[in-house]
């Protein structure tokens, strides 16, 4: 018997049992839904990778880096963000190449809100799975939103842990995104240090090819300091460089006592790979961002609309008006209103 494809597709998709349920099949006979059964049975097990083609899985149809659409992606959607986009762009490609890598990727994302931390976090994991964020591989957490009390600490902390072991047991090529990190309590914090660190296995389970992301406004404020002195000194923001950020960063999240990552043990003992940091947008960005989100939307171009929405954008310093309060987050409600 030649078994069809719609019927292999809803095998794949989860809908056998539905198929093989008498009042669904009804009025074929028992004899006519066994041979069925039997014939597609028959079919994957001489095909066995055909349910790799419709369900996704962790192997290299679903997982795999794609360096050419990530690097278009951070020059042509990321704006004013030149340190973050060499940083992002050499951190994954080396840890994707690295066939035996030591530990697990682990970068901390920090800036302003609005400057892009979040998009890069989706940029990355579409570089590496076929379904984005939508991969069942891809974890985001929010703080606020998955461990919002401080009496429930240990149970999060156990629920986490169970929850990283088992889906790096079920796939090695796992990522987890922390979102709000600086509001996390540090004791959680440090209950996934072991996962981070430079281990061969843990109870049996290896996390090196594992990536964590962490995003934050912690260090936010002094990033800004940096990026208003080049501006009132005359200099050109890209020639700000991450030497210039990399130590005033690190030290501002390790020790500001308002943050979950102050002397967590993550910074104590130098498991975050990389600190990138984000950079307060100007109004040329954010004029960028209202362009691309016109394009999303499928208007036509649209500059007078687009210049009169970021015009009524809040800006700082007061006078100066020099960065954007809140990045291009919003962009997408507030430009309807403009069109």
């Amino acid at each position: 018997m030649r078994v069809s494809w719609s019927l292999v597709v809803m095998l794949c998709a989860g809908w056998s049992s539905r198929i093989m349920m008498a009042e669904a099949l009804e009025p074929i006979s028992t004899s006519i839904a066994v041979g069925i059964a039997a014939a597609v049975t028959g079919f994957l097990a001489s095909n066995p990778n055909v349910l790799y083609y419709f369900q996704e899985c962790c192997r290299s149809e679903w997982i795999s880096y794609n360096k050419t659409g990530l690097e278009e992606a951070l020059q042509q959607k990321l704006f004013g963000q030149h340190i973050a986009t060499h940083v992002i762009r050499k951190a994954v490609t080396g840890f994707m190449n690295n066939e035996n890598p030591k530990k697990p990727l682990v970068l901390s994302l920090h800036g302003w809100t609005g400057t892009g931390k979040n998009y890069v976090s989706q940029l990355i994991a579409e570089s590496v799975y076929r379904e984005g964020m939508k991969s069942e591989f891809v974890h985001l957490f929010t703080a606020t939103a998955h461990f919002s009390h401080v009496d429930y600490l240990n149970e999060y902390k156990r629920n986490l842990q169970q929850w990283i072991k088992g889906n790096v047991t079920r796939c090695s090529r796992s990522m987890f995104i922390f979102d709000e990190m600086d509001k996390m309590h540090p004791g959680l914090i440090d209950s996934i240090k072991p996962f981070l660190d430079f281990y061969d296995n843990l109870d049996g389970v290896s996390y090196r090819n594992a990536i964590f992301v962490f995003l934050s406004n912690a260090g936010g404020e002094k990033l800004v300091e940096v990026a208003l002195n080049f501006w009132r000194e005359g200099k050109e923001r890209e020639e700000i460089k991450l030497k210039d950020l990399e130590e005033v960063l690190s030290l501002s999240v390790f020790n500001n006592k308002n943050s979950g990552l102050w002397h967590t043990s993550l910074i104590d003992k130098n498991l975050v790979d990389f600190f990138v940091p984000f950079l307060p947008l100007e109004y040329k960005h954010v004029l960028q961002c209202g362009r691309v989100e016109l394009a999303n939307k499928g208007h036509e171009p649209n500059e007078i609309a687009v210049e009169a929405m970021v015009r009524e954008m809040s800006f700082f310093p007061q006078e100066e008006r020099i960065f954007s309060s809140k990045g291009c987050k919003g962009i997408a409600s507030r430009l309807d209103y403009y069109l």
